[in-house]
Parts: C-alpha cells; sequence; structure tokens
C-alpha cells in the first residue's frame, strides 16, 4: 500500500490496526558508464513496495535525493547537506508521529546516507519527545540497507566475487535492469579500475575515480540475476520489519 494513492480516511483505517510505516531512501547520483544515476533511489523504492506487499505495510513517498556531494564533479547528480537531510527526515517522521505511526522502518539504497540517517534519528527523538508529541515514547527508527542484507550480500559475492566493488556495482545495477530493462545501458569499460582511495572532496573523488565506478565491473549484471537479488531482498527485508514492528 503506497500512502500517496490512499485517502486519509485509509490511513486512518490503517492506523487503528498498525503503527508502522516504511520509508525508502535512496539517491540521485552518478553510477559509473552503465548505471542509471536514479538507481540507489529506484532500487530503495521496488524493494520497498515489495516488502509493504508482503507485510501488509503501508510505505511513504521515496525521498529520492540523498547525501551525494563526493559525486557532484559529475554532471547529473543532486544532493542535499547532510544538514537538510536530517531536517527532511526530522520533518517525514514528526509528521507522521503525529498521525499516528510510531514504527519507521527506512530501507535505504545508499551508503553515503547511513551516517546522516543515524543522526537524523537521534535529532528525531530529541524533538519530538521536547514537542511532547502523544506516544514520543513509542516511536522507534531503523535503517535497513538492503545491499547490506546477508543474503543479498551472499549471492553478490557468489556472483561477482571481487568485482562487486563497492559503488556501481553489479548487484545493484543488476536489480536496475530488472525493475528497468528498457533502460539497460552498455559502455565499454575499462578493466583496471580503482578502489580504495578515501572519500572527500567531489573533485578528489573524480580525480581518483575518472568514470565513477568504485573497483566493480557492472558489465557482470544480468536482469536475471537483478530478480534473484530483489526477492532476496524483499524476503528478508519483510522478516525484519515484522520483527522490527512486533508490539512487546
Amino acid at each position: 500500500m503506497l500512502l500517496h494513492l490512499c485517502t486519509w480516511q485509509e490511513v486512518e483505517t490503517y492506523l487503528k490496526q498498525n503503527s508502522g510505516i516504511i520509508v525508502p531512501i535512496g539517491s540521485t547520483e552518478q553510477h559509473g558508464p552503465t548505471g542509471i544515476i536514479g538507481t540507489d533511489a529506484v532500487c530503495a523504492e521496488a524493494i520497498a513496495k515489495g516488502v509493504g506487499e508482503s507485510a501488509n505495510a503501508l510505505v511513504a513517498p521515496t525521498i529520492n535525493v540523498g547525501m551525494a556531494l563526493h559525486h557532484t564533479a559529475f554532471p547529473g547528480t543532486i544532493s542535499l547537506r547532510p544538514t537538510t537531510l536530517i531536517q527532511v527526515i526530522l520533518d517525514y517522521v514528526t509528521c507522521l508521529t503525529k498521525a499516528g505511526f510510531r514504527e519507521f522502518f527506512f530501507i535505504n539504497g545508499h551508503g553515503g546516507n547511513i551516517a546522516t540517517l543515524k543522526a537524523a534519528f537521534s535529532e528525531t527523538y530529541d524533538r519530538i519527545s521536547y514537542l511532547n508529541l502523544a506516544g514520543a515514547e513509542e516511536v522507534k527508527c531503523q535503517t535497513a540497507n538492503w545491499f547490506m542484507s546477508r543474503s543479498v550480500y551472499k549471492l553478490a559475492k557468489e556472483l561477482y566475487g571481487d568485482e562487486e566493488g563497492s559503488h556501481a556495482t553489479p548487484s545493484e545495477v543488476a536489480v536496475t535492469q530488472f525493475l528497468y530493462p528498457e533502460a539497460i545501458k552498455q559502455a565499454d569499460l575499462a578493466k583496471d579500475v580503482p578502489s580504495g582511495y578515501p572519500i572527500r572532496s567531489a573533485a578528489q573523488f573524480r580525480r581518483n575515480y575518472p568514470d565513477g565506478r568504485m573497483g566493480s565491473n557492472p558489465a557482470l549484471a544480468t536482469p536475471e540475476h537483478g530478480e534473484k537479488l530483489y526477492r532476496l531482498a524483499v524476503k528478508e527485508l519483510s522478516e525484519s520489519y515484522l520483527k522490527f514492528t512486533e508490539k512487546k
């Protein structure tokens, strides 16, 4: 169930039985010569929808733009500053808490969001407590990075080994190929792919990783791999969501 396709009455009815909601969050950033710019948001949104269907849970509108400042030397990347993203998450959770939601399960598709999400949750707990919102002490947030799910990570390593890399990976590209076969890209990829450099400024990132990849070989990706990875992510995260929202 997608929140933006519901009426307020339907949401009110949902809240009589459930107080959990899934929030997809990704990024709009370069993903190398063959990865679409929306990869992180596309994967998070699709997996969140799958989890919502499996767990009979509401899915909030996707946060499509994340913290990707280090990718902004590549055309097409859009980034929020960490402080801005914290405020977006703070407003999301505060508004939904006022409505009656209590468990916020963020399905994340971008590694660069992880630290900011953790900081945002701390600010959120403080804010809703300060505002003395009803049910504030029951509110909890959790990040679920689909690409770090045990079953997904295991299959990616089996399929790609060290060529999985850490950005513009064949696993995430494969999921987008499964979801959007009409948007599959082809390119001649250099065999020597840099990896291991620290991430600081955007200019430094592009200098160290000139085509945007970090140790990855997305040429190995296939839509068939993507379907397997997608289904593993939905299964594992559905179980995680249900455990997270259990009333104790």
